[in-house]
């Protein structure tokens, strides 16, 4: 059975993965994030997803790579550079409905299969020193958006229409999916890894 590796530094995605019962290793590919000129957000996380998963290629495995992105009025919102943008984008997502992208893709070096999840996350009204309250928590520093639904961002969402999952950074449905049609029987690995059955 071959060996799954994440292709990503990010926690969210190990625990993600963690979570459904999957023994993996971690490989931190380089990869450029700047989108190009026009670039359409769905092409643009499925173009990443695949450019981890396979500069991340081991022979004898299966690479998940994944990207995630905050869509509002057709922009990426990628990760803030800084506390004014961070805070700057809470803002504007403040009382409005935007889609978060997250891009899947799994490759064994040969073949490689991807696709997007979108979801639709809508925010309540932010109160006037809500962003820079929450942006100095330092949690959204480091996510697409500026912020993190899994923890205290969670407040701001007063729906959520779609992956829950893939708003975190990895559509576990999907991603199931994926590594079954590469061959790997999660039950099977999962029987083992736990040691039930």
């Amino acid at each position: 059975m071959p060996r799954i590796i994440l292709a990503s530094r990010s926690p969210r995605r190990a625990e993600l993965l963690a979570q459904i019962g999957l023994p993996f290793d971690v490989r931190v590919p380089a990869v450029d994030e700047t989108p190009r000129d026009r670039e359409p957000p769905d092409l643009y996380v499925t173009r990443l997803a695949r450019a981890k998963a396979l500069a991340a290629a081991q022979a004898g495995c299966v690479t998940i790579g994944a990207d995630t992105s905050v869509i509002l009025d057709g922009r990426i919102l990628g990760k803030p550079r800084n506390r004014d943008e961070g805070i700057s984008m809470l803002k504007a997502l403040g009382g409005r409905s935007h889609q978060v992208l997250t891009g899947i893709a799994v490759s064994d070096g040969q073949r490689t299969e991807s696709l997007a999840v979108s979801t639709k996350v809508t925010f309540r009204d932010l109160g006037p020193r809500e962003a820079e309250a929450y942006w100095d928590t330092g949690e959204g520093a480091d996510k697409a958006g500026g912020y993190g639904i899994q923890g205290i961002g969670g407040i701001f969402a007063e729906s959520i229409q779609g992956s829950f999952s893939a708003v975190v950074g990895l559509p576990l449905t999907e991603t199931e999916s994926l590594l079954r049609a590469f061959g790997v029987e999660t039950w099977k690995l999962r029987e083992l890894y736990l040691g039930y059955g």
